[in-house]
Order: structure tokens, then sequence, then C-alpha cells
């Protein structure tokens, strides 16, 4: 195989019930794939996360060496120093794999999907990764959400909202009070800051749960979904 241009990333779709007016794109947590992301909702739904209007893509971050692994290859969205939130960030990996999904962005604006209707977000480190790609390159999208997930304390993202004057997209988070991976407090932090910088931020507490996802979460995750993308009544010709 000679050296063809980076791939598009592998992604898992769940189709609209009906017309396609919407998307959502839910990026997975460190060392999953887009199916797993996919098949693990569908577990506590008992049915995948469909919706009459939206398209939902679950991708699939290519396996790249993962320092916190000691350089083992995982299914990962960026590089982290440690996990913790005073490191500074691996931006340069950030960066790269921003291109890779405004790819992916870009595939559904050229299906008509205007950027106002579709909204991004994840698990964990999808989380993460989807507040870089809104906040630093995207901010027309219609939202974002972030489901355990945090950012460093001196974060790019920081540092580009200091300097933004435009309207943002609203931010939908969750945490668990007993999640002893990526700490509540880790969190908390992250919604104050971006409150601070102009994001219209909530935050949706789970005492007891820990770096996990359960089913009221989702159910609350996808009302926020369908307010932010209503369903559009179909235009006169």
């Amino acid at each position: 195989l000679g050296m063809a241009a980076p791939a598009a990333l592998q992604r898992s779709v769940v189709s609209p019930a009906g017309r396609h007016t919407a998307s959502l794109i839910f990026l997975h947590g460190s060392g999953d794939t887009g199916q797993g992301a996919r098949a693990w909702i569908k577990q506590i739904l008992n049915q995948d996360m469909a919706f009459q209007h939206i398209k939902v893509i679950y991708p699939t971050a290519p396996a790249r060496p993962y320092t916190p692994m000691k350089g083992a290859f995982s299914n990962v969205w960026f590089d982290r120093y440690k996990i913790c939130n005073d490191v500074p960030e691996h931006i340069e990996s950030i960066d790269s794999m921003c291109q890779g999904l405004s790819d992916l962005i870009n595939d559904e604006v050229k299906n008509g999907i205007a950027k106002n209707r579709i909204v991004i977000g994840g698990f964990s480190m999808g989380g993460g990764m989807a507040m870089h790609l809104a906040y630093r390159f995207h901010q027309d999208l219609a939202g974002v959400f972030a489901l355990s997930s945090f950012l460093n304390k001196d974060s790019a993202v920081y540092q580009a909202l200091k300097r933004n004057e435009s309207a943002l997209p609203e931010l939908f988070q969750c945490h668990g009070t007993a999640d002893d991976l990526v700490l509540y407090s880790w969190g908390e932090e992250t919604n104050k800051m971006l409150k601070s910088l102009g994001v219209s931020a909530s935050l949706h507490t789970f005492p007891n749960l820990n770096h996990e996802l359960n089913r009221t979460e989702i159910e609350k995750l996808k009302s926020w979904i369908v307010k932010k993308l209503p369903v559009e009544a179909p235009k006169a010709n």
C-alpha cells in the first residue's frame, strides 16, 4: 500500500427514523471505539440512542502511542502527559485530531446539514476533545456536551475564549461525584472556568456515580439534544 492521504475516521452510524435534518457526533472515551460507545449506550438504554430527525455518528479515534499507558498503542483522541488537570496539554496531538474531526463535520455540511444543526460531545476524553473542537474551531455548532470530562488548568480552550467576541455553543456537562479517574472537582472547575469566559454551561451532578454513564444521564442528554436540535418544519417549496 502506498502512502495515502490520512484516512477518514471510521464511524458507526445510527440513521434517523425520518428525514435527516440534524447530526450528533459522539466521541468515545480513551481506549474505546465508536462501535464500543454505541454498544455501551445501547446496553444502558436497551436500545440505540436514536431520533426521528437526527443522525448519530460514533467515530473511532485512530490508534496512537499513549503516554499514560507507557507508550502502548490505544484508541485515543490525543495524548496526555498524565491524567491530571495541572499538567500542560499535548497540543500537537489535540490540534491534529481537530483537523480529522473537522473533516467529519464538513462531511455533514456537504450533506446539507447546517453547522447550527450539529451537536458534538462525548464521554471522558471524548468530551475534552469536543470542547477543544467546538470552542476553538467551530463556535457556530448548536451545542457541546461533556460527560465525566475536564480541561487542563491552562487549556488552549480558555486562551481562545479570552480573545473571543462571538456567540458560543451551550455546554451540557454531567459528572459523577464518586469518579476516581476524572475527579468531580476537575469537571466542576472546567464548568466554572468556561462560565466565567462567557459559555452558557450547565453541570448535572450524579451522586455516587463513578467514571461511567447511567440511564438517567443519557435520558437527560437526549432531552437536551432535542431541545438544541428540534424537529424542523418541512420547508414550503
